[in-house]
């Protein structure tokens, strides 16, 4: 791959693309499938021991749950049962796992009609996901 799409495939998806062409992809993909849910995965930028994802974008169900999608991430990523997958919703807070997907995205869905998420290996926001409040 020449270095320039290389480096335009590290820069976040948001970046990449304007906001009017992101809403035109939304609002291909919600008439083409009604039913699913456009959400962007991307790696948090200081991460240094996760692969990148094959692909960023994916169409998910509204009932999946958050830790179900979590899993399916995993299982991408191809982690080992002992490491830790941190996910981050639209760059600002952690969700309740048991949360369907069509709940995080009415709540924390972009103005461009994407669900933004970025996975780590560790925290990216201090604090210990043990301590934190129930759901």
């Amino acid at each position: 791959m020449p270095p320039f799409e290389k480096s335009m495939e590290l820069m976040p998806f948001k970046q990449r693309k304007c906001l009017a062409t992101r809403q035109d992809e939304v609002c291909s993909i919600r008439s083409k499938f009604p039913n699913k849910l456009p959400v962007i995965v991307e790696r948090y930028i200081r991460e240094k021991t996760l692969p990148l994802l094959d692909k960023t974008k994916f169409l998910v169900p509204f009932e999946l749950t958050l830790g179900q999608f979590l899993c399916l991430l995993r299982s991408k990523i191809d982690l080992e049962a002992t490491e830790a997958l941190y996910l981050l919703v639209s760059e600002r807070s952690m969700s309740c796992m048991s949360s369907s997907m069509g709940e995080v995205y009415s709540q924390h869905s972009d103005p461009d009609g994407f669900l933004y998420i970025t996975y780590a290996s560790q925290e990216m926001f201090g604090g210990d996901p043990s301590t934190a409040p129930p759901c």
